[in-house]
């Protein structure tokens, strides 16, 4: 892949700062960061549902006989609260700061990663432009919920991204899709894409991952192994009902769109079949070039097939946005209205229902407003054109001067010669 140099235009960085600045002042200003329950700095539910993972493997607890920290359940794997022991070891009171600021710096490294993707060269200019867009998506809902309650996506994202930044020969490829899917499933979709991408080396290094941190998890927490993957692993009512607007997923817009009657074959069918396109056109990407865009429509295509998929589960449109931005920079203008409008679609928009109770995110904005459906859907409804776009784009003879069509619609190019809820 030949080496890019990010183009050093003032007006680029200027636009940036301002977005930059305007994200600040949107994160801390919608929302008093201190509000109960709803501020930036009063979450962290989820990192204490992490620590008192590691907590009771110490000390020989069980994690899924019943409710944990804060009266919630422990959803994931019996090897995550094994990783999770270090969190537990730091101090109560300093573990939120800490890991809020150690989320901002992998969002920071995903961002890079996506430029070495890209196949830009990083340079200081580079890193500017990588600080500013990381402060920038501290206000794309899926980052700002993320923060909010201490959660591990940020991780899973980064340790994909540099598993497709590696040379495809590389023996360590692979290696963090593995470790992923064994903390949190949802990044062994990967695999099958491996799979897909006739990446035989790289697979097997993922799936020799994760089969290892199972036996590994075994012989530390063997009862909890046992209950977890007997049992614990087919509960889905551990989570909470399909239906609700915080299941980003296309589970939960079919549930929603036939309250709750539409047959779990009906599901299954059209989950299958998304995810076989989502696969099929992910490989065509990959082999034009488009390998940013290739894995970033894996973990979309993941989080849409994913029987629940939290909104969190969402912050592959990060790198979405900077292939946007890659795109605006390199081709023409108009990408960056197709940037913006993905951005303001995603946004942590606050809805205040009283003076003390809000909610961020528009899927959670009254289901009284007529456009309701449109909004509790939001993240399914943002997938479908990036797929149809993406299919667009591998159907063309030619692969110069594709078009994303994200909520604003432009004409073809010529041919050319949670109140944020509760979340697992």
């Amino acid at each position: 892949m030949e080496t890019r140099v990010f183009p050093r235009r003032p007006a680029i960085v200027v636009a940036l700062a301002v977005c930059a600045t305007l994200a600040v002042v949107a994160v801390l200003g919608t929302v008093d960061p201190w509000t109960p329950k709803i501020g930036l700095f009063t979450g962290g539910a989820d990192l204490h549902v992490y620590r008192d993972g590691g907590w009771r493997v110490l000390h020989g607890l069980p994690l899924y006989s019943g409710p944990v920290a804060l009266g919630l359940l422990y959803t994931y794997t019996p090897f995550s609260a094994i990783v999770f022991v270090p969190l537990e070891r730091i101090p109560g009171a300093y573990v939120d700061n800490l890991w809020m600021a150690f989320n901002l710096g992998v969002l920071a490294g995903c961002i890079l990663l996506c430029w070495r993707i890209l196949g830009y060269r990083i340079t200081p200019h580079l890193l500017l432009v990588t600080a500013l867009t990381t402060v920038t998506c501290t206000f794309v809902e899926p980052v700002r919920t993320t923060l909010f309650y201490g959660q591990v996506n940020l991780v899973l994202m980064l340790w994909v991204l540099w598993d497709f930044s590696r040379p495809e020969r590389s023996v360590l490829r692979g290696v963090g899709i593995g470790l992923g899917a064994a903390v949190k499933l949802t990044p062994g979709f990967f695999v099958v894409q491996l799979l897909a991408l006739r990446q035989w080396r790289a697979a097997a290094a993922a799936t020799s991952i994760f089969a290892g941190t199972v036996a590994f998890a075994w012989v530390i927490v063997p009862d909890d192994s046992r209950r977890y993957w007997t049992s614990t692993f087919f509960d889905s009512t551990r989570i909470t009902d399909d239906a609700h607007p915080s299941n980003q997923s296309l589970r939960g817009t079919l549930t929603r769109l036939t309250d709750g009657q539409a047959p779990p074959w009906l599901w299954l069918i059209l989950a299958g079949a998304v995810a076989v396109v989502g696969l099929v056109v992910s490989v065509r990407l990959y082999e034009r070039g488009e390998r940013l865009l290739s894995v970033v429509l894996g973990g979309l295509t993941a989080a849409v097939v994913s029987p629940f998929s939290w909104s969190h589960h969402w912050v592959w449109l990060v790198p979405l946005m900077v292939y946007l931005m890659h795109r605006a920079v390199s081709d023409t203008g108009r990408w960056w209205f197709a940037f913006a409008a993905l951005f303001a679609s995603t946004a942590a928009w606050p809805y205040w229902w009283s003076p003390d109770f809000a909610v961020v995110g528009l899927f959670l904005f009254p289901p009284s407003w007529p456009v309701a459906f449109g909004l509790q859907n939001i993240y399914v409804l943002v997938y479908v054109p990036v797929l149809v776009s993406a299919i667009r784009m591998v159907t063309r003879r030619t692969r110069h001067r594709p078009i994303l069509t994200l909520v604003v619609t432009y004409p073809p190019a010529p041919e050319p010669s949670e109140m944020s809820l509760r979340s697992a």
